[in-house]
């Protein structure tokens, strides 16, 4: 398992359709000083691309990442998105925005009851 991967996950939900997407395990990240996230590839030509590369050149590609600030705290007992740290509520935007899609509900932990839902 790698950080996210915004750019495999925007081709993923274009090529699925997706309108809205549940993001999960956020809170497991509460323990980093910064959170890298891959924002674009580096192609074996030095090109950088934003676009999910074709297999061919896939395989040589390297992830550019950008690192967003960390929240350091526990927030598995979260109950509304209001809640959650502004530098955790900075990482779904920015997740959203660089995926171009709705983010409807956020995992705060492993348990059914710790989902809360963002409203836009």
């Amino acid at each position: 398992m790698g950080w996210f991967d915004a750019v495999a996950t925007r081709y993923g939900c274009k090529i699925q359709g997706a309108t809205e997407v549940a993001l999960t395990n956020l809170d497991v990240l509460g323990y980093l000083d910064t959170i890298p996230v891959c924002a674009a590839y580096e192609l074996q030509d030095g090109t950088i691309t934003n676009h999910f590369p074709v297999s061919t050149k896939l395989e040589n590609a390297k992830p550019i990442l950008k690192y967003l600030q960390g929240w350091k705290c526990d927030i598995s007992e979260v109950r509304s998105y209001d809640e959650l740290p502004e530098a955790a509520k900075d990482y779904v935007t920015y997740i959203e925005s660089a995926i171009g899609v709705k983010i409807t509900y956020v995992s705060i932990g492993p348990r059914r009851e710790q989902i809360v839902v963002k409203h836009s």
